[in-house]
């Protein structure tokens, strides 16, 4: 008997689908959804793969967002706790991992977040040799060398998400005390993502007038209006969010957006995120930090060096030693 979709419908040829970007998204929890619907707005994907080991969640994520296919260039949504959900990715994701409580810094994370990726790197691998990895999960500059140890991919295909989002924040609130879009505020926020993190002040800058020449104690002590609060607010901002709402999760879905847009589209922007700066700035050791990199099909193409001040430098020195201290414990 002749269906509804056989009568409506006469099929002329058979089409092979041809998936061009395909990304795969490691946990789904706040972190991982939200760079899922970043991504989907941005239209970035035409497959997009979900992992997660809760089946009940995963698939009740994946409805809401199917769900909304009418309203976006919904791409096709797969999801599995298996894997081999993940094959032939261009760009695998990982969000995964234990939660940062209350009033935790991302370095404690460190130790329960290694076994965790063990099992999780070797299998993304196995599913999507060729595939460039960005890491989301915090610690983000430890985690990412621990990807870069497991997965054996070259550097290049390993990105931390890094000081990306700090930078972002960084530019937002000089942008909120100047009355200036942050997009117009030129800034960067570089090492880790977090604690240690350096504000490069030497560069900051609106429309090519630098703010030091204006004021030559901007980002100091010594400095009355008291700037450097900018950079403690950034340092801060995580926490707080945590603190308010249990989690962050919107602005580094954005941020990872972001960088996923530059690699997919070959656009080559320039974006501070966590690479091995061993042999750089004076860093002996295979620290990742994150430092200006440019972006493309490749994943990091090159790395731009920044002028930095003595006292810059040494605060990145300072940032890598704070890693190397924790890291060099790692058994992988």
């Amino acid at each position: 008997m002749a269906t509804l979709k056989c009568e409506l419908i006469k099929n002329i040829t058979t089409e092979k689908v041809v998936q061009h970007n395909k990304i795969s998204i490691v946990g789904t929890g706040s972190v991982g959804m939200a760079c899922a619907i970043s991504i989907i707005l941005k239209g970035l994907s035409d497959e997009l793969a979900l992992v997660d080991t809760d089946e009940a969640k995963l698939k009740g994520e994946v409805m809401d967002l199917q769900h909304g296919s009418s309203f976006v260039k919904m791409p096709n949504i797969v999801s599995s706790k298996d894997y081999k959900v993940t094959a032939n990715s261009n760009l695998v994701i990982i969000t995964a991992g234990a939660r940062q409580e209350k009033g935790e810094t991302r370095l404690n994370l460190v130790h329960r977040n290694v076994s965790i990726f063990k099992l999780m790197i070797s299998n993304i691998t196995q599913y999507s040799p060729h595939c460039k990895l960005i890491v989301v999960s915090n610690p983000v500059d430890i985690l990412t060398y621990v990807t870069w140890k497991l997965s054996a991919f070259p550097k290049n295909r390993i990105i931390g998400s890094g000081c990306n989002l700090d930078t972002a924040r960084f530019r937002f609130l000089i942008g909120q005390r100047l009355d200036i879009h942050p997009e117009s505020c030129h800034g960067w926020i570089l090492g880790e993502h977090g604690d240690s993190s350096v504000p490069v002040w030497s560069g900051v800058n609106i429309a090519g007038v630098a703010l030091k020449s204006l004021n030559s104690d901007l980002g100091t002590e010594k400095d009355q209006e008291r700037w450097n609060n900018v950079h403690k607010e950034v340092i801060a901002s995580a926490y707080d969010i945590i603190k308010r709402k249990g989690y962050t999760s919107w602005a580094i879905g954005l941020s990872v957006a972001d960088l996923v847009e530059s690699i997919l589209k070959n656009l080559r922007r320039v974006h501070p995120v966590s690479t091995i700066i061993k042999d750089l700035y004076g860093i002996k050791e295979e620290v990742f930090l994150s430092v200006p990199c440019v972006l493309g099909q490749n994943g990091i193409t090159d790395v731009i060096s920044v002028n930095l001040t003595p006292e810059e430098e040494a605060h990145l020195k300072k940032s890598a030693d704070t890693l190397w201290g924790i890291q060099k414990e790692l058994k992988l």
